[in-house]
């Protein structure tokens, strides 16, 4: 899900200005258009998979040289009483704007579903908890290639995969998670499954507006231990910084801690692996 338009990044600023007026109403005693964060990130996956399974429709509510009005009358139109009222008059708000490509178009409907998820898990204060069980299903799937292989299986019919997942994650994942990891593996658009997960993660983390550490140790970190690492990395980027643990005997001793595509690796393992390559 990478937007690169300059025309796409500019609408999808716009976009999440409204979703994010949307998520305020939510909260209000009177919710605006009755306003429900429980459905709100359903509805927007659900136009998501109708545009990118309808390809002329996609085309014709991303096309620059059709009025606006007249592509929000088309998604009134075909989406009134199907979606709610709220997810409706966003979705109409977003085809009034501008897209670089179709696809891009999709691809900013997905990060708007995925934020809506994210903003229903901070309502009920289980934001961390999302990011955690997110990342905690990606190690899942590293350590059991069968289960990777069921659900990424084009053989295997979708409502065996979702009964799989209902089975892995009712009682032990939050809503919004279960929402999105199904997303992920029914509705895979083009990237692995491991891929879509870290790409989910960036956006949930970006609710509060930090950045995800991705850190390599080989015992557990106490608490003190993780809100000092997490203070010093958030001097250090001046962002707030969540850390994703991972148990790895491998480092032998010290901590990787892995921020986008930058490494810190203060591991013995790799200051050895430093030194082999300084040898050859």
């Amino acid at each position: 899900m990478t937007i690169t338009g300059a025309v796409s990044r500019a609408s999808l600023a716009e976009a999440r200005e409204r979703l994010e007026a949307l998520i305020g109403s939510a909260r209000g005693a009177a919710p605006r258009n009755g306003t429900d964060l429980a459905v709100l990130g359903g509805d927007l996956f659900a136009v998501l998979n109708l545009i990118d399974r309808e390809h002329g429709l996609r085309r014709a509510v991303s096309d620059p040289s059709r009025d606006g009005a007249d592509k929000a009358q088309l998604v009134q139109i075909l989406l009134e009483g199907k979606i709610s009222q709220a997810a409706l008059e966003l979705v109409a708000d977003v085809v009034r704007l501008r897209w670089s490509t179709p696809s891009e178009l999709s691809d900013g409907v997905e990060a708007l579903a995925v934020t809506a998820e994210a903003a229903r898990a901070e309502a009920d204060g289980a934001l961390d908890d999302l990011e955690d069980e997110l990342f905690r299903f990606s190690r899942v799937l590293e350590r059991e290639p069968r289960l990777r292989a069921a659900l990424t299986s084009p053989g295997l019919p979708a409502d065996r995969k979702q009964g799989l997942l209902e089975a892995l994650l009712t009682g032990k994942a939050g809503p919004a998670t279960i929402t999105l990891i199904t997303e992920l593996v029914l509705r895979p658009r083009g990237r692995s499954l491991e891929g879509g997960l870290a790409e989910y993660g960036r956006l949930v983390a970006q609710r509060r507006r930090r950045l995800v550490a991705l850190v390599r140790t080989p015992r557990e970190l106490s608490e003190t231990q993780r809100r000092r690492l997490s203070a010093v990395l958030a001097a250090a980027y001046g962002h707030d910084v969540h850390l994703n643990i991972e148990l790895d005997p491998t480092t032998i001793g010290g901590l990787s801690i892995q921020i986008g595509d930058e490494v810190i690796d203060g591991t013995i393992a790799g200051r050895l692996d430093d030194v082999r390559r300084r040898l050859a």
